[in-house]
C-alpha cells in the first residue's frame, strides 16, 4: 500500500499558498485494508475514508468511466491494481494532477509543474468533457488565480465552449451550481468567474438573469462602459475590493437584473429597473436554492440601490424612510453591506473607478446618529403604540435635517460625470 498527497495541497504548496486542505490517494489497497487500520469510510459513490487520528481524507485510487449524462453518470473502478497515474489522469487540470510521495518526491505525469510555472490552466485529457461541472471549476480556478497572472489554455477554452454548446450544463443540480458560485464569490476576482462563463456560453445556463444583461445599453453620460453586463461585473470587482463577504458580492451581482426586463423602446434608460429586478431575482434564487440570507440582502439592494444615488431628492424624510425600508434599525448589520453595494455601483463604471464618494461616510454617520433614538423617552412621556413609532420617526428626521445643514451643497447627490481621458 502506498500513500500520496495529491491535488490542491500539492498545487498550493508549489504556489506558496498556505492553509489548503490535505487530501491523499491510496494505491494498492482495498476497502477492507483501510477499515482494518481503523479508517472511517464516508464516501458513498467511491471509497473515501477519514484518517483515525488526523481526520484528513484518504481515497482509494480509482478510474472513472462515463455512462449517461451530467456529472453523476460515472462508473468508478477502485480495485488495488489502479495506478497513481491512472488516478491522476481522471482529474480536471494538470495543476491539480500532481502528487507527492512519502519521501517528498513529486510525481507529475501530465506536466502540471510546467503549467504552474507558465501560469496556465489546462485540462488533463479529453475525459475533461465528460463532466459539465468542470466548466464551472475552471472558471472558479481562473477567478482564484487571476491576480497571480493565470490564463486558461486556448484548447481548454475551446473545449469549454463545446461543452456549453452541448447543453449538458442544464443537467447540473442547483446545489452543485451554487456551491461553485459561492466558492467563486469568495475568490480575489469573482467577476472573472462570471466573465469566463459568459465568454464560453455557459452563463446563460447557470445564471441567465445576469447573462441577459450583456448587450443591454445604459445612458452613456452615466455609463461610459455602455453595456449593462460589463457594468455589473465592474461593480462586482468594486465591491470585492470593499468586502470579502460572498453575501454582499452576490447582492451586487444581482443588483441590475431588472435592466434586462426594460422594454427596448425605453433603452438606454431604465427608470423602473429596481422594481423590474425583483421577479428575475426571485426566479434565480428559487432555481438555485440560494440561502435565505443571500436572497434577503439581494432583495433590498435590487429594490433600493438607485435611491441612494440622489439622497437629496427626498430630504431628511426620504433618508429615514430609506433606512426604515432597509429594516436597518432592527437589523443594523444590514447597513454596511447595503452601503458597500451602493458605493460599488457608483465606482463600477468606466472612468469612475477612483472618483470620490463621500456619501458612503455621510450616510453611515446619519444612520449611526439616528439609530440611537429609542422608545424609552417617549414611553416616559406617556406615548403609546403608533404614537411612539411616529415620535421616533419624527425625531430621526429632525436629527438628519440638522445634520444636512452642516454639509456642503450637492453632497447628497451624484455630481457631474468625471472627465474621461
Amino acid at each position: 500500500m502506498q500513500v500520496y498527497l495529491v491535488g490542491g495541497a500539492v498545487r498550493d504548496e508549489l504556489l506558496d499558498i498556505k492553509g489548503s486542505d490535505r487530501d491523499y490517494v491510496v494505491v494498492g489497497a482495498t476497502v477492507d485494508d483501510l477499515l482494518k487500520l481503523h479508517y472511517r469510510q464516508v464516501g458513498r459513490d467511491f471509497p473515501v475514508f477519514l484518517h483515525p487520528v488526523t481526520h484528513e481524507e484518504y481515497a482509494l485510487a480509482r478510474t472513472e468511466r462515463k455512462q449517461g449524462h451530467g456529472y453523476t453518470g460515472f462508473i468508478c473502478d477502485f480495485h488495488p491494481g489502479v495506478t497513481l497515474e491512472e488516478d491522476l489522469k481522471r482529474r480536471d487540470l494538470t495543476i491539480n494532477a500532481i502528487a507527492r510521495d512519502s519521501d517528498g518526491e513529486l510525481i507529475d505525469p501530465f506536466n502540471g509543474i510546467s503549467d504552474l510555472n507558465a501560469k496556465i490552466l489546462r485540462h488533463v485529457s479529453p475525459a475533461f468533457s465528460e463532466d459539465p461541472l468542470r466548466v464551472l471549476r475552471v472558471a472558479r480556478f481562473y477567478a482564484r488565480f487571476f491576480k497571480l497572472g493565470f490564463n486558461i489554455a486556448p484548447e481548454t477554452l475551446a473545449l469549454m465552449h463545446e461543452m456549453s454548446a452541448s447543453g449538458e450544463l442544464s443537467t447540473l443540480t442547483p446545489e452543485r451550481v451554487f456551491i461553485e458560485m459561492e466558492k467563486a464569490l469568495k475568490t480575489d476576482a469573482p467577476e472573472e468567474f462570471f466573465m469566463v462563463l459568459h465568454q464560453v456560453g455557459a452563463l446563460k445556463y447557470i445564471l441567465p438573469e445576469v447573462d441577459q444583461l450583456f448587450g443591454v445599453p445604459g445612458p452613456a453620460k452615466w455609463h461610459p462602459e455602455i453595456d449593462s453586463g460589463i457594468h455589473t461585473l465592474m461593480t462586482v470587482k468594486a465591491v470585492a475590493a470593499l468586502t470579502s463577504d460572498p453575501v454582499t458580492r452576490f447582492a451586487m451581482l444581482m443588483h441590475d437584473v431588472g435592466k434586462a426586463r426594460t422594454p427596448k423602446e425605453q433603452w438606454p434608460h431604465h427608470r423602473h429597473h429596481n422594481e423590474l429586478g425583483i421577479q428575475p431575482l426571485k426566479e434565480a434564487c428559487s432555481r438555485l436554492h440560494v440561502p435565505h440570507e443571500y436572497a434577503e440582502l439581494a432583495y433590498v439592494v435590487v429594490l433600493y440601490h438607485n435611491q441612494f444615488h440622489d439622497l437629496a431628492a427626498g430630504g431628511a424624510e426620504g433618508i429615514v424612510r430609506l433606512f426604515e425600508a432597509l429594516d436597518a434599525y432592527r437589523r443594523p448589520n444590514r447597513i454596511l453591506p447595503y452601503l458597500y453595494c451602493c458605493k460599488a455601483d457608483f465606482l463600477g463604471r468606466k472612468g469612475f473607478e477612483k472618483a470620490p464618494f463621500p456619501r458612503f461616510d455621510i450616510a453611515l454617520e446619519m444612520f449611526n446618529l439616528t439609530k440611537q433614538v429609542t422608545a424609552a423617552p417617549f414611553v416616559k412621556e406617556g406615548l403609546k403604540g403608533p404614537d411612539i413609532a411616529k415620535a421616533i420617526h419624527e425625531r430621526r428626521v429632525a436629527l438628519i435635517n440638522d445634520y444636512i445643514l452642516t454639509l456642503p451643497d450637492d453632497m447628497l447627490a451624484d455630481r457631474k460625470p468625471p472627465v474621461l481621458s
